[in-house]
């Protein structure tokens, strides 16, 4: 007993312990408290000790960001540009090193996290190729002997909020594009996924970005809260639940701050009577149980024809009792743990309104798995709900875990009624060989992104990503259309006639 209790106290002692990045340096939190972040696949492994940062900490990170900001705005672009490509090849050198880290602490299978990386990676690279071309353009003027353009401006100080569930991906999002732009910036890391920020900064350290450009506090709502409230933050970038995101722009707005808010998705995929069936079975369970659910994307609804409604049902079931859930560092794990016991009891909560559901039918799962390898783990055996009308709750709101249901349907426009009527408009698919159904799917599905004959996951970093509806205010995150965020207009006038020209009052002779 005694060599036991020795040994655990080893193992504790071992314990990394990391800490905040303000102005350059690595510092422990002013409040002089820790919090531990666990493995959600065995919460007994501590993967590390974050601190709990408060307002102390957030005002030193947005004074860094502050001193910093004239130089890196007056940074030429391409020149900030350089230094993202050097941490682009940082990423990818340490790529499999953070994927395991992140599969440990957030626990979505390797393949997933590696995917999760490479994102960021692949985020980087592309946004760091628009230092060379932050265009803005020329236009001609009203009155003779004068130039007319416009240019972009950075925002300043950002604030940016990121989630558990793409620990590196998300903040790549944010932070690449902000750089690029000229600002400077405070990321308040996920406190279910600190370390893989930590390593996404220590990265920019390491590529020489300049002290004070990228500051990280680790912590909970009061960080958070005292980041969106700060009068110096001219910006905020969140990515989260709905709830938050609305205090969130409530906060902004009596402050006159930009905002952009990604928020919530209740994703659909239509299964038409023409679809190939193994096909759409594969996409609807990478779409529904990829990262155990908890994509903002995941395909929660499979909106499927009558006609082949009981086939796909049947293969279905069929594939998801055979998923293998486990440890997402174990190879042959195909659906890991949820990320915390909140959400677990969540997730719960929402299956056993289902079976209370009239008519909805539990096809599959709707249990915690606790035995063995699961007793120190929040897992959830995939779950799949049949029969399902389009407004029961399990139809209508947004679960976040592995759980998708089931709806049947008879027409197309009935199927695109189903899609579209509920809160949120994130994401949306379907799987047809008709042509002309799969382009006026496309025009009716009013969502900011739309699949054919795939999942609604699997975004990519060169087009605009973000919803409608409840899902966000209307801002895209990806693409050249990010910039539109992190950057402001500035019009210029040039006047070289020698004389005041009054625009709209002095009318031209021809």
């Amino acid at each position: 007993m005694a060599k036991a209790k020795e040994a655990k106290n080893s193992t504790k002692s071992k314990t990394a312990t990391y800490q905040n990045y303000i102005g350059g340096e690595w510092v422990k939190s002013s409040s002089g408290e820790w919090f531990e972040n666990v493995n959600p696949a065995d919460t007994s492994d501590v993967v590390g000790r974050f601190p709990k940062s408060n307002a102390e900490d957030v005002n030193a990170a947005v004074e860094a960001a502050k001193t910093a900001a004239t130089r890196w705005r007056r940074t030429p672009a391409p020149k900030r540009a350089e230094i993202l490509f050097r941490l682009a090849r940082i990423l990818e050198r340490d790529k499999n090193k953070f994927s395991r880290e992140m599969t440990r602490e957030m626990g979505k299978v390797l393949k997933e996290t590696g995917g999760d990386v490479q994102e960021a990676i692949d985020c980087t690279y592309f946004t760091a190729g628009e230092g060379r071309r932050l265009h803005g353009f020329t236009a001609p003027a009203e009155m003779p002997n004068k130039f007319a353009m416009c240019v972009r401006q950075p925002i300043g100080v950002c604030g940016l909020i990121t989630p558990f569930n793409f620990p590196m991906a998300i903040p790549s999002w944010k932070l690449i594009p902000a750089l690029v732009c000229g600002n400077t910036v405070v990321i308040k890391s996920g406190e279910d996924v600190p370390l893989s920020t930590v390593n996404l900064v220590k990265s920019c350290e390491e590529a020489g970005i300049p002290k004070g450009v990228v500051n990280v506090i680790n912590g909970f709502g009061e960080a958070g809260e005292a980041l969106v409230n700060h009068k110096d933050v001219r910006l905020i970038s969140f990515t989260g639940s709905t709830d938050t995101g609305r205090i969130i722009a409530e906060v902004c707005a009596r402050q006159n701050k930009i905002v952009s808010l990604e928020m919530g998705g209740k994703n659909a995929i239509i299964i038409m009577d023409d679809a190939d069936i193994d096909n759409a079975v594969e996409g609807s369970l990478w779409g529904a149980f990829g990262t155990s659910g908890q994509r903002c994307t995941a395909s929660s609804r499979l909106v499927v024809h009558k006609k082949v409604y009981k086939k796909f049902v049947e293969k279905l079931v069929e594939r998801v009792k055979r998923l293998k859930v486990g440890n997402g560092l174990e190879e042959k794990t195909e659906v890991g743990p949820v990320i915390n016991q909140a959400a677990m009891d969540k997730i719960l909560s929402y299956i056993e309104i289902g079976q209370k559901e009239d008519k909805a039918k539990l096809a599959c799962g709707g249990n915690r798995l606790t035995k063995n390898d699961y007793k120190n783990g929040y897992f959830i055996e995939p779950t799949v709900f049949t029969d399902v009308a389009p407004m029961m709750r399990v139809g209508q709101e947004e679960i976040f875990g592995p759980v998708t249901s089931v709806i049947p349907f008879g027409t197309l426009d009935e199927a695109i009624e189903i899609v579209n009527n509920v809160a949120y408009g994130l994401s949306s698919a379907i799987y047809t060989q008709d042509v002309n159904q799969a382009f006026y799917a496309m025009q009716e599905l009013y969502t900011g992104i739309c699949y054919v004959n795939s999942a609604t996951i699997g975004a990519e970093v060169h087009l605009p990503f973000g919803g409608t509806k409840g899902t966000g205010n209307g801002h895209r995150e990806a693409g050249t259309q990010v910039l539109d965020i992190f950057t402001e207009w500035k019009s210029l006038y040039i006047d070289y006639s020698g004389k005041l020209q009054k625009a709209q009052i002095d009318l031209v002779e021809i």
